[in-house]
């Protein structure tokens, strides 16, 4: 048996944990990290919104993306029409890399490491 003491208390919801929630769910449309930036683009212009949430293949939330932070990807030097939402986010999420550049991994450097 358990005492009530042991179990949390209900009520209590963490603020952090509240704000990401709610921040996840104000993003807008919900679409796969296996999506084109060029699909994102217009699914964004469609759905006029300016920012995307990315769930992976479990519809398990992985991260937001923005419109800025897509045509950045979009204008860079190594973008190529197969570059997906994944490849951007990797494993930073929603945060920006240090010196506000988008980094993202190249389908081809994929191929390459396999």
């Amino acid at each position: 048996m358990t005492s009530d003491q042991d179990q949390p208390d209900p009520s209590y919801i963490d603020p952090v944990a509240a704000a990401v929630l709610d921040a996840m769910d104000a993003a807008g449309p919900q679409v796969c990290d296996d999506m084109t930036v060029e699909v994102a683009l217009s699914v964004m212009a469609s759905a006029r919104t300016g920012r995307l949430r990315v769930c992976d293949n479990d519809g398990l939330p992985t991260g937001l993306v923005t419109l800025a932070r897509l045509s950045v990807v979009r204008d860079g030097p190594g973008y190529s029409d197969r570059v997906q939402l994944r490849d951007i986010l990797g494993e930073r999420g929603t945060h920006a890399p240090a010196g506000g550049q988008t980094t993202y991994r190249r389908p081809s450097a994929l191929v390459r490491a396999l």
